[in-house]
């Protein structure tokens, strides 16, 4: 179970935000749009030790990408492009959040555990190749295995409730880091990024297991 599962609970306190977009006339591809902005935006923040604006930015990003799903259900103006185009949005803001963090020079894996500081890039590069490879798994189920049926713009397949830690996960993680930043310092986002890289990379691992188990 993850809160990706959860998603179809959230929609009702969505609509309301979703109708106010439809009013200003934001398509769900403009709004794809202002998430990958709102995301670049979070990374220089976080690269230029901003992390509590950067956080702010961040948690905008992510309700603009899920309002724009309910936005496409309200217009009925759902398409492929605009599935595809969610997908690459989601993974550039991921990876440039976290590659901020990287950037901004600050301790991380220093600040948990008593290691070099020369530690702290490879724990980036391996919360970074965790956050990618968690969600590749899925396009590539779907070229491979053929799930195809959709609701609500999305393919439903039994990956969507495996794997204890997805791009929610990760964004509430960030997030919850740069607010505590104020309070504790580099060790919050220190903290959050050791839990994104060791969480991400054996949720991948639990889904592949999963898949062996149904596909092998």
């Amino acid at each position: 179970m993850n809160i990706t599962a959860l998603r179809p609970r959230f929609r009702q306190y969505l609509e309301p935000l979703a109708g106010w977009f439809v009013r200003l006339r934001l398509s769900p591809n403009q709004l794809s749009l202002l998430s990958l902005l709102a995301g670049f935006a979070c990374a220089a923040l976080f690269a230029t030790q901003h992390f509590f604006t950067g956080a702010l930015l961040l948690f905008v990003s992510a309700v603009l990408d899920l309002v724009d799903g309910s936005v496409a259900r309200l217009t009925h103006s759902h398409s492929c492009f605009g599935a595809v185009f969610d997908w690459i949005v989601d993974k550039y803001v991921d990876a440039a959040a976290l590659l901020g963090v990287g950037l901004s020079g600050i301790p991380i894996v220093s600040a948990v555990l008593p290691v070099p500081h020369v530690a702290d890039t490879g724990l980036v590069m391996l919360a970074i190749v965790g956050s990618l490879m968690n969600t590749f798994i899925k396009p590539v189920v779907y070229a491979e295995v053929g799930y195809v049926e959709r609701e609500g713009g999305k393919i439903q397949d039994p990956l969507e409730g495996v794997g204890f830690f997805g791009r929610p996960e990760t964004v509430l993680s960030l997030c919850l880091g740069g607010a505590a930043y104020l309070l504790v310092g580099p060790v919050a986002m220190g903290v959050a990024i050791v839990l994104i890289a060791v969480c991400t990379n054996l949720s991948a691992a639990q889904r592949v297991l999963y898949l062996y188990r149904r596909l092998a």
